[in-house]
């Protein structure tokens, strides 16, 4: 070579491409290329991240995916259940979650739903003790 820009300009074999996101201009190997299975190409992950959470596994693609973000909530609430958690009896609708009783989130019939407080709720997912004590209350 009759300089190292030269040897270097030679080096590079891949293909310049732009962000999918912010549209900016970025480089990629052959291999890169290759191993893009979308073949879409990002500058940095938070472009990346952008793309995963809006288009890729939002709405209808995501996995939990059923009728909606929240069906079991509309189901609950539409429901004649109280909104109060079953173990501490809180009645604050602002910490009020549903829990599945079977822990199967794709299981939203009425009878596996209830109200739960978040720190109950941690409980219950967390502690074999608290978990046993939920399904002797409501039996």
């Amino acid at each position: 070579y009759c300089s190292i820009k030269c040897r270097t300009s030679s080096q590079f074999k891949g293909s310049t491409f732009k962000c999918f996101i912010c549209k900016k201009e970025i480089y990629r190997s052959p291999l890169a290329i290759k191993k893009s299975k979308s073949g879409k190409y990002f500058c940095s992950k938070i472009c990346q991240t952008v793309w995963r959470n809006t288009i890729l596994f939002s709405g209808r693609n995501h996995s939990n995916w059923t009728y909606g973000e929240s069906a079991y909530r509309r189901i609950l609430k539409s429901s004649d259940k109280t909104q109060i958690c079953v173990l501490c009896s809180t009645k604050d609708k602002r910490v009020l979650i549903v829990h599945h009783v079977n822990k199967n989130r794709r299981d939203n019939d009425i009878a596996n739903l209830i109200w739960l407080c978040c720190n109950c709720h941690y409980l219950v997912h967390h502690f074999t003790e608290i978990n046993s004590k939920l399904l002797r209350l409501i039996v």
